[in-house]
Parts: structure tokens; sequence; C-alpha cells
């Protein structure tokens, strides 16, 4: 099954515009779908992905309300790629001030891997403005999430060692006991060819692990020089500072959100947020329902994930 299939019609936004914040940051803002529709708002990855067109579509464009935003640094926001006032807190406030901007009082919270932080973070810090949440492909940004990916050769490196070879070559060998740090050093660098370098190494290598069957025309995004850069340098920034949250903090004020309803839905074969994450949250959280496809790896847009993700959004209109 194709996961254009699983997915409503292509639709265009009927309003964009710019949220203005601090430090000079310009947030990009679109709604689409019907104005007086159940609001939703879908949280893209990364951190440093940006938005995409196809996002909208994880929606009943007659029924919902949908909002999609660029993050700061991402896509269309402005200054593109700068790590000034950057954080997981700014983001989460970035995400209230628009809410009040649009004069939504409580909305549906999606996203997926990085958008699955930014989800939960919000919502801890404001749950009464949080009607359900959408989640995929769980990251808890702990010290162990991040080294299974970025760190651990006999984490997703060990089911890819030709891959895992091409991330560390531009990292000395003397330099791989950090491997964030060594390429967070790089990707800030002065030095045009050393960064761009270390951009292109680095957004391919989770390009090409984001399927459960390697996907060409990932990789060959993944590596174009603009995309790269950018994905890289604001990623990188996040998890050389942890993503700015305390180690276990989404997991230990999970009790804040429990009474929201919620999905959870976690690719079986997820090699960048394995399915632990997942389980994980739900122990903590039983009331979110879990719904593990056994055929996907990390993307959204695989036919199984796609197709519970348009059922999780598609039940909560229902009961909206």
């Amino acid at each position: 099954m194709s996961p254009t299939k699983a997915l409503y019609p292509p639709v265009k936004p009927y309003r964009t515009g710019y949220l203005h914040a601090d430090a000079g940051h310009r947030i990009y803002f679109e709604e689409s779908g019907t104005p007086t529709g159940k609001p939703a708002v879908y949280l893209h990855g990364g951190p440093g992905g940006g938005t995409e067109p196809r996002m909208r579509r994880f929606f009943n464009p007659r029924k919902y309300r949908t909002v999609l935003f660029d993050q700061r640094g991402c896509g269309r926001s402005r200054p593109r790629g700068s790590l000034v006032n950057n954080t997981t807190w700014h983001l989460v406030a970035d995400m209230e001030a628009l809410r009040e901007e649009l004069k939504i009082e409580r909305w549906l919270v999606a996203g997926g891997s990085w958008g699955s932080t930014l989800a939960l973070a919000y919502a801890e810090k404001y749950p009464h403005r949080v009607a359900e949440l959408v989640l995929r492909g769980i990251f808890l940004a702990r010290r162990s999430d991040i080294a299974w990916f970025y760190q651990d050769p006999d984490g997703t490196g060990a089911l890819f060692p030709e891959r895992w070879e091409a991330y560390v070559a531009p990292i000395p060998p003397a330099a791989r006991r950090n491997m964030v740090r060594a390429y967070y050093q790089r990707l800030t660098s002065s030095n045009r060819k050393t960064a761009q370098r270390a951009a292109r190494a680095w957004s391919i290598w989770e390009g090409a692990t984001s399927h459960l069957l390697s996907n060409r025309a990932e990789i060959a995004t993944a590596g174009q020089s603009r995309h790269a850069n950018v994905l890289a340098r604001i990623e990188c920034h996040y998890f050389v500072h942890r993503c700015f949250l305390r180690e276990g903090q989404l997991l230990d004020d999970v009790a804040v959100i429990r009474g929201i309803p919620a999905v959870i839905v976690q690719g079986r074969y997820d090699v960048i947020c394995p399915m632990r994450g997942a389980w994980e949250l739900h122990r903590a959280w039983p009331e979110a329902e879990l719904r593990v496809v056994d055929d996907a790896g990390h993307s959204a847009f695989e036919p199984g994930t796609a197709r519970e993700l348009v059922r999780a959004t598609n039940n909560f209109a229902v009961k909206s």
C-alpha cells in the first residue's frame, strides 16, 4: 500500500504568516482545512527538519483546522539556521504564542520523532491547552536515546555498519569518544568546507536509516547541502545540550498529562527511535493507546504508520 493512499488528498493553506519572536526570530506558520474545524497543530521533526505540504494530509480537511509551523531556524522561518535563543523552551513558548495569536482555546497536538519530544514538553507545561495527543516514533531525549543513534556502534551502527563508517568518517578517531560534541565543533566551524562535509555525513546517516527499507530519494534529499546544513546544525545544537531537558524529564513529568486522550504510533523496526522509548512511555502512561506497526521503521510516511496516524486523527475528530 502506498502511503499516499492512507493520506487525505493534497490541500493548500488558506492562510500563511509569520509570528514575530525574540532575537529577531520570525516563525512561519500556515493554516489549512476548515477555519471552523477542530484545531490541530502538527510538529515536525529534527530538530531542524521543517514542515512539508504532505504533513497537512494526516488531517481530514473538512473537519480540521490544521496548523503547521517551522520551528526556529527551520524551513521558511528566519533567520535560517540560527542557534540564538533556540532551545526546547523557546519552541514551547512559540507554540503557546502561536495558539494565542490564532485565538485557539485548545488544540490536538501531533508530532513524531523530535516532534513527539516537543509535543510532550509542551503538553507537560500547558496540559490545559491540549485536547488530545497523537505521537509517533517516540524520542525521550535521554542520554541513552541520543547515544543509541549517534554514539554507540552497537546501536543503529550494528544494523548499518557500512553507513556507520561513512557517518564517523569526518571525525578523527581520537575525537570519537563524543561524536555529538565532535560534530558540533565542525558544524559550527568558520571553515565552510569542514561544516558542509560534517553536515552531509550527519544528514545522510539519518536519511539512510529512516525507513524499514532504504529509500534512495530520502537519502538523496538528506545529502543536499542547503537542507543538510540546517538540519545537522540545529539538530546537533540540541543534542549537545541534551535537548535542554533534565535527564528523564519527559517520563518523570508524565503524570501531568495522563488525563489527556492520546495515541502512540510506533514502527516496530524503528532504528532511530527504537520501540523501547514508546514502550516505556506507555508503561508510565497506560491510558495512552499504543499502536505498534509491525512492518514499519521510523518514517511517518511508511504505509502502515501513515494509516495509523490518519486513523487516530479521524477518531479524535469524531469524538470532538
